[in-house]
């Protein structure tokens, strides 16, 4: 049986008008009634009649999404939240997964995206050339990554001051000797890396800290990445009692590594990282969480909104918020250690 919109609403206790404007990315619809109406059209199965809609407005009907990397756990966090958004709307989703600088050369050349759909998700940072092909597309544009730019709307966290929340958390504990597992911001052009180190350098200076670039790992946002890099900071004459992973992915690793090598958590070396990924809880992480299915289901709003509201232009940077929880993984330094 083909469920309506009537359905929705009786299923939320809510009139047609306003499951409708939930879905469509409307103002005048709680952000807690919105995600009520969003799940409850998802369980039901419930999408928008798109032949209608389409002879009516000359829309595709579908969102252009362009990832780096689909099988992360952060990419695909934000693209599974914001496709319920979009699928309860009635809109399709077409996904480029450019994770190869081939594939991204290959698809800025052709833009194979144009003419076939309404607006685009993108989760990479385009450099300027890119981003001036995807304005030329004339659609509205979103992304979760990085900060501000010309004809993109922007929902994200505080990269910068997140990172400082978990080496300030270090240093209060007594270390001295603070190491880093962070990622490369090439070739994607990420700058979630560079601001998640200038917060661990800003944190060490104030504190009175000299850098050193010895302490610095390259992880690559992975859990293999993160074990590799924590194994080259404990090979160092003095390795350090703490370290900050800029992903909860790459803090795993380091968890790996450090009980590969007989090392405990917190007694030896102190760890923090960075999201809440579903797994922290369960090893007990100490981290910086973000909240990364919110953001994919705000740029799939904000994206809809502008469909619907196309002279209002972009809306302003979405800073989502962040906190710091304390688990397991961090304590003082123990006595007699270098620091």
């Amino acid at each position: 049986m083909t469920v309506s919109i009537t359905d929705v609403a009786e299923a939320t206790g809510v009139s047609a008008s306003t499951v409708s404007r939930a879905l469509r990315g409307r103002p005048g619809v709680s952000e807690e009634m919105r995600a009520r109406i969003v799940a409850a059209a998802a369980d039901l199965g419930y999408t928008a009649s798109r032949s209608a809609s389409s002879l009516a407005s000359g829309r595709t009907y579908t969102i252009g999404v362009v990832v780096p990397y689909v099988g992360r756990w952060f990419f695909g966090t934000v693209l599974d939240a914001a496709e319920k958004v979009f699928s309860a709307a009635g809109y399709d989703v077409l996904l480029y997964n450019l994770g190869s600088p081939e594939a991204r050369k290959r698809f800025f050349t052709k833009l194979p995206i144009r003419k076939r759909v309404d607006a685009v998700l993108s989760l990479l940072i385009p450099d300027p050339e890119e981003a001036a092909a995807l304005r030329s597309l004339d659609v509205p544009l979103a992304t979760t990554v990085g900060g501000a730019r010309p004809g993109f709307t922007v929902v994200g966290i505080d990269d910068r001051g997140g990172a400082e929340s978990a080496v300030r958390h270090l240093v209060n504990l007594g270390h001295r000797r603070i190491g880093m597992i962070s990622g490369a911001s090439e070739p994607l052009h990420w700058t979630t890396p560079l601001d998640r180190r200038q917060g661990y350098l800003d944190v060490l200076t104030d504190s009175g800290i000299e850098p050193d670039r010895a302490l610095e790992a390259d992880g690559g946002y992975t859990v293999e990445g993160g074990e590799r890099a924590m194994t080259e900071l404990l090979a160092l004459r003095r390795p350090p009692t703490a370290v900050f992973a800029q992903s909860d992915e790459m803090a795993m690793g380091a968890l790996r590594a450090l009980r590969r090598h007989r090392l405990r958590v917190p007694e030896d070396v102190s760890v923090v990282g960075f999201d809440d990924h579903e797994l922290s809880e369960v090893v007990g992480l100490t981290t910086v969480a973000q909240p990364v299915a919110a953001q994919g289901r705000e740029a799939a709003r904000l994206l809809l909104a502008q469909l619907d509201e196309p002279d209002a232009g972009p809306p302003r940077p979405v800073e989502m918020p962040i906190r710091f929880i304390l688990r397991e993984t961090t304590a003082p330094p123990r006595t007699g250690r270098q620091r």
